[in-house]
Order: C-alpha cells, then sequence, then structure tokens
C-alpha cells in the first residue's frame, strides 16, 4: 500500500515534526474536507446548480446537468464557466445553490478541538462562498474556530486550483506558504500549495466510504501531490497537535 493511504498511525513523530514544527497558518477546505464525503451537502448542491442552469439558460435537466459538468471540468467551477460564457450574476447564482438544509450535518466537537489546539491562525479556503462556508462551519460546530474564510468573490471568481487563487488568499491574510499548511479533500488543489512550499495533506474519503464526489476529484496519485494523507482529519490534527507535548486523552 502506499504510504500515503496509510493511517496515521504510521507516520512517525519525525515526519510529523519536519513538516508541522514550524506551521503558523493552517488552511482548511470546506467541502468534503472539513466533512465527510458521505454527508448529503454535495449532492444537494449538485442538484441546486443543475435547476439554477435548467432555469437561466432555458434547458432540460439532462442538458443542464452536462453544461454543468462541462464548466465544471473546464473552469474549476461551473460559476466560472456561467461567469466566462453567459454573463450569468455570480451572486444569484450563489445565493442559489447555496440555499440547502445542512440539518442532516453532525457537530464535530472532536475536529474543533483539534483545530483550536492548532498554533496559529485558521482559515477556511473554499471555491463556495462566504455565507455556505460561515452556515456549514456554525452546522459543524466550529463557529469562532477560524481567523478567517476565503471564498470565491475573495478569489475574483478564478477558484482552485489555479494559481491565482491562491496568490490572492495568501495576500489577503499575508500568510507565508513556507510556514502554512494546507487541507483539501481534491489532490489536484494541493499541487499549487505543494509546489510554493506549505505542507499538504489530502483528506480521503475512508475505504468503503460512501463518496458523493465527482469521479475525476476522487483520481490522483497522493504521493506526487500530497506530503500526508488521511480518512480521519480530527485524528491526524490530533497526532499533530502531540508534537507540541499537549495531547488529550
Amino acid at each position: 500500500m502506499n504510504k500515503h493511504l496509510a493511517q496515521i498511525a504510521d507516520y512517525s513523530e519525525a515526519e510529523l515534526r519536519a513538516k508541522f514544527q514550524h506551521i503558523d497558518a493552517w488552511i482548511f477546505d470546506l467541502d468534503n474536507t472539513l466533512y465527510p464525503p458521505d454527508s448529503d451537502l454535495w449532492p444537494k448542491i449538485e442538484e441546486r446548480i443543475t435547476a439554477f442552469l435548467a432555469d437561466r439558460l432555458d434547458l432540460d435537466g439532462l442538458s443542464a446537468r452536462a453544461l454543468q459538468m462541462h464548466y465544471y471540468r473546464q473552469f474549476g467551477t461551473t460559476l466560472c464557466g456561467l461567469v466566462s460564457e453567459d454573463a450569468i450574476l455570480p451572486a444569484e447564482f450563489l445565493s442559489f445553490v447555496h440555499d440547502i438544509d445542512r440539518s442532516n450535518l453532525m457537530p464535530n466537537p472532536l475536529l474543533r478541538r483539534e483545530i483550536n489546539r492548532l498554533p496559529g491562525r485558521k482559515f477556511i479556503f473554499t471555491n463556495g462562498s462566504r455565507d455556505h462556508a460561515s452556515r456549514t462551519a456554525s452546522q459543524l460546530g466550529l463557529d469562532g474556530a477560524f481567523h478567517g474564510m476565503f471564498d470565491i468573490v475573495d478569489a475574483n471568481f478564478l477558484p482552485k486550483p489555479g494559481p491565482a487563487a491562491y496568490e490572492a488568499f495568501l495576500a489577503k491574510f499575508g500568510v507565508a506558504p513556507q510556514s502554512a499548511a494546507m487541507f483539501e479533500d481534491i489532490a489536484r488543489n494541493l499541487i499549487v500549495p505543494r509546489a510554493i512550499g506549505m505542507t499538504s495533506t489530502l483528506v480521503l474519503a475512508r475505504p468503503g466510504q460512501t463518496d458523493y464526489r465527482d469521479v475525476q476529484d476522487r483520481q490522483a496519485d497522493e504521493s506526487l501531490i500530497a506530503d500526508f494523507a488521511t480518512t480521519d482529519l480530527a485524528a491526524f490534527l490530533r497526532s499533530v497537535n502531540a508534537l507540541w507535548g499537549d495531547d488529550e486523552a
């Protein structure tokens, strides 16, 4: 088995210390990273995107879904394609597609505890909207856990994995990439962070876990993309926090 598919216990303290002891900025993707890929949030968002395209562009359901995936795969987000080619107002799109019921998303007190214990500043960096990030973090019980949120509007609608999104994030918050760590569920979104010196961790679905993400978002050679990978973000962060000698039962 590739080392990057191993459990957190298979990483040595020396490996973790070499990559994390100097980190003072902790950057987390939102969807399918702070919550698991078997959550019903992502399917709800995708259904809303399809409905938006069908209504605004007068398409049948199948055509709307096909256009949605075309834009996603070509531009990184459906919104980016709409802004580029169909003159759709971004605020209208973001408001509509993120108007979803989050009540099935369970709070994660273990994740909150470990994020709170990390030394330095913590951020959410999402290709979605700030409102979606705020509402979802609140549902997870992560209110107040982050020093800042960076959304697709902050990125001028140029999404990850494009370099401009990362440049805008670093500039906005004054983060030095060599002292930053990024956690992401999509491997290609870690290519730029790793290249500019961030410590990178890929958050994977557990073996056999339902995964609602697009098939291209699940496929990658993790060993070429990320420094680490984990199927349990809270447990991984607990091991990182233990480097400072304050592990909790």
